[in-house]
């Protein structure tokens, strides 16, 4: 079974709400450093937020670019990319060219995930979304190998945001297949309970992007105790997780 210190080492906490506010921003940071999460998963302009906020958890800062469509100039992609860096980001995850992989252009693809690598530190990490519900089979290959190609660090399944839907297991499966052990692979979209969790790493995952954390993680509370699900809870001065009966 997922144990829960397991579970958490492997999330992106996760808001990329368009009206999230400061206040959820701080929220966020404050569970995920309360229950050492991975990172927290934001957009560009909430880096330095979740950067001051964090500081000086463990807990890493992920920012979303070219989100959530992916169609923007790759010149634009890497200014974002560079600028979420200053602010202090220490994983990058950018949304693919899609029309461009769609539309039979790998070599663009495979340019863009190089120019991306290439505008951000080396010890930073680059996820490179494929939005895999818009893909054939065929395209998501070639997407992870574009995505490799460039010298990405990780393929990520979706966005979340596109109604074609979210992760799934045969696209992660698959995702393995083709990338082998080299990369990583965050699955990301729709992930809401323990058995969508266990099954995505089963398959191959080693992040999830969520933003149902607690949920799942109330249902591992449950297994492990056999009980009802304990409540998690914030300090109301700190904001810290802690856990109650």
């Amino acid at each position: 079974m997922l144990t829960a210190e397991r579970f958490l080492s492997l999330v992106d906490h996760t808001l990329l709400a368009a009206g999230a506010t400061r206040r959820q921003v701080l929220e966020l940071c404050a569970q995920a450093a309360g229950l050492g999460c991975h990172a927290v998963c934001v957009n560009g302009a909430w880096v330095a937020t979740a950067r001051a906020a964090l500081a000086p958890s463990p807990v890493r800062v992920c920012a979303v670019v070219g989100f959530p469509l992916g169609a923007m100039a790759t010149a634009a992609k890497c200014c974002e990319a560079r600028v979420a860096v200053q602010d202090g980001a220490d994983e990058i995850d950018a949304v693919m060219s899609i029309g461009a992989l769609k539309g039979g252009d790998d070599p663009l693809v495979v340019a863009e995930v190089a120019a991306l690598r290439a505008s951000i530190p080396g010890d930073r990490t680059l996820k490179v979304i494929l939005e895999t519900a818009l893909l054939a089979d065929g395209e998501i290959r070639r997407a992870c190998k574009a995505a490799q190609a460039g010298g990405a660090g990780f393929v990520k399944t979706s966005t979340g945001f596109d109604p074609a839907g979210g992760a799934t297991v045969r696209a992660v499966r698959l995702m393995r297949r083709t990338v082998g052990p080299a990369l990583g692979i965050k699955a990301s979209g729709g992930i809401r309970t323990l058995a969508a969790a266990e099954a995505m790493i089963a398959a191959g995952a080693t992040r999830l992007g969520l933003s149902g954390t607690l949920a799942i993680l109330d249902e591992i509370h449950a297994a492990e105790c056999g009980a009802t699900p304990r409540r998690l809870e914030r300090s109301p001065r700190h904001g810290r997780a802690r856990v109650s009966a």
